[in-house]
């Protein structure tokens, strides 16, 4: 660990609390809530004006064992099938014991989201990919923003205040723990300089859930320098300064290079946007992707890695992908999401062709290769046996009623895999002893050890509010240090 001097209470201002949390999205507030609920005085600090960061552009999509929608349909799965599709699309980087945790929760986390905040979920479940069986259910607003809007007026309702526009600069660490972090107060987004110098006590723990990376091009170009002038998906304050400090003072860090790209996203929309979703949607239930040659590429119920790769080496061919629906896979949509995809033609992310032949002509696709590739598709839908990728058939019936969509897929940088290293109790690892640091906690995206090689869709809130919640219970149970003794 670096030696630097620690902050002294004589020379700066100050306050104290128990707990202060660093960050704003779904972690932090599953982490707040029950810091507040074990009665520890918390605070939370945002770096930016506003506070959410990713988890207000998410589309609240969450991985549940056993749920009711899926004891409705029959679906049969368990806790150990989640954590080992977990283990296998994360070639087994991830942390065993966390996953298995994680997964294990995954049925009370959702009884949590329904009673703490008062969450509906829409009474459908969507396969999404490298999952074995359909889990994901989705909030009933579709969009993440319910879920942080509900947590965050439940942390408002313990009393918890929030600071926005506060950067941490520091964590105050030395050999026998953290003591709490120096923060400018008044910070303007980008401006490191900008913000007066304040000092925060936490006499029992520090819990860091600030997010990934994804928005810092300089940063994930360190384990990756072809992703240095990709879009991101991640609003503008992903960036990688705490990621930074976190090392500075000691965390042991685990496969911090590993960095998913989405394999969906529409090159026409700015950051995550919403457009993505028909294509991931198609993909899924009913309808293909092809390339500008006319042809499937790859299965697309593969996991986000298989998937970003594909796409990824069609570009690199000079071809680019596609998403491809029909009027049924609309019908079976606005069941889902009614009026999303009329929205996304308005807006011009989406197009509409009346038959096969005139997207051939639209997209430079060689005469009838299209077609040929679509009849192939629609034998294997009849025969419920996809012939060239033997992924599940989903679709009841054959593609063949226009109007046709479609919608162009790239690549965007999405999420951090990688990140501390901590244990089951969200406790950080210090990387020289390998013994948990005293006070320090972290959960969500910041840690490493979930994901491994590849995050599936729907298991990141999963992560963040199972893992936020164990760190929140241990930071606020946490002995702590007597405030007196810290100068």
């Amino acid at each position: 660990m670096t030696e630097h001097p620690r902050p002294s209470f004589n020379t700066l201002p100050h306050e104290t609390w128990d707990v202060v949390i660093v960050g704003s999205g779904f972690t932090a507030m599953a982490a707040a809530i029950e810091a507040g609920k074990a009665g520890a005085k918390t605070l939370i600090l945002e770096k930016m004006p506003t506070p959410g960061g990713n988890s207000i552009i998410d589309e609240g999509m969450l991985s549940v064992v056993l749920s009711p929608q899926q004891k409705k349909r029959h679906i049969q799965d368990s806790s150990e099938l989640l954590a080992n599709d977990m283990l296998q699309n994360g070639e087994f980087l991830n942390d065993r014991d966390k996953v298995t945790y994680i997964a294990n929760a995954s049925s009370r986390l959702y009884d949590w989201t329904v009673k703490e905040l008062g969450l509906e979920w829409l009474p459908v479940v969507t396969w999404a990919g490298g999952h074995s069986v359909p889990r994901t259910l989705t909030v009933k607003t579709g969009s993440g923003r319910e879920i942080y809007e509900k947590a965050l007026a439940r942390v408002q309702a313990l009393g918890i205040e929030m600071r926005c526009q506060h950067y941490v600069e520091t964590i105050d660490r030395d050999e026998n723990g953290v003591y709490g972090v120096v923060v400018r107060a008044g910070y303007t987004f980008p401006d490191e300089a900008s913000g007066t110098l304040q000092y925060l006590r936490a006499t029992k723990g520090v819990i860091l859930a600030y997010g990934g990376f994804s928005a810092d091009p300089d940063y994930r170009a360190r384990f990756d320098e072809r992703l240095r002038n990709y879009e991101t998906t991640n609003h503008p304050g992903a960036t990688g300064e705490l990621w930074r400090e976190s090392e500075r003072i000691g965390c042991m860090m685990m496969e911090a290079g590993r960095i998913q790209c989405t394999p969906w996203s529409n090159p026409k929309e700015p950051g995550m946007g919403r457009a993505w979703l028909f294509s991931d949607y198609v993909g899924a239930d009913a309808g293909l992707w092809v390339n500008t040659q006319g042809d499937r590429f790859t299965n697309e119920l593969g996991n986000r890695k298989e998937s970003a790769e594909a796409v990824l080496n069609e570009h690199h061919q000079g071809h680019k992908a596609l998403a491809i629906g029909n009027a049924l896979s609309k019908r079976r949509l606005d069941k889902i999401r009614p009026g999303y995809l009329d929205e996304m033609i308005e807006k011009g992310y989406i197009d509409v062709f009346p038959t096969i032949d005139a997207i051939e002509a639209a997209w430079g696709i060689p005469a009838g290769h299209l077609s040929q590739t679509l009849d192939r598709y629609n034998q294997g839908i009849l025969k419920k046996q996809d012939m060239d990728f033997f992924r599940p058939v989903q679709c009841p019936e054959p593609l063949t009623e226009g109007p046709w969509y479609v919608a162009e897929m790239t690549p965007k940088v999405h999420h951090s895999m990688g990140g501390l290293y901590t244990d089951i109790q969200a406790r950080c690892i210090d990387a020289k002893t390998g013994a948990p640091i005293p006070r320090l906690f972290a959960a969500g995206e910041c840690a490493g050890g979930v994901h491994g090689a590849c995050r599936m869709g729907s298991c990141a809130i999963l992560d963040c509010l199972v893992m936020g919640r164990v760190a929140g219970q241990n930071a606020a149970k946490n002995v702590g240090v007597d405030p007196e003794s810290i100068e």
